[in-house]
């Protein structure tokens, strides 16, 4: 039996220094995401999640897009 879990991919840009903030947050809900840093450029992260926690992990990132959102002041 396979109990390998497909993850979903996505590409988010966040604040450079906001990364280790986000990376706690998915941490601290278990199986929420996986967060790593995408090689491209430091802004942009690669974010790997199970699809059944689409609507959590997006509810979640509403709440503190403010917060991550690289073209605040």
């Amino acid at each position: 039996m396979n109990n390998a879990v497909n993850l979903e991919t996505l590409y988010i840009r966040i604040r450079t220094d906001k990364f280790y903030y986000l990376k706690f947050i998915l941490e601290a809900y278990d199986g929420l995401g996986i967060l790593s840093s995408s090689g491209i450029h430091k802004e942009i992260v690669l974010l790997r999640y199970p699809a059944e926690q689409r609507a959590n992990l997006f509810g979640m990132l509403s709440s503190i897009a403010e917060i991550l959102n690289p073209y605040r002041g």
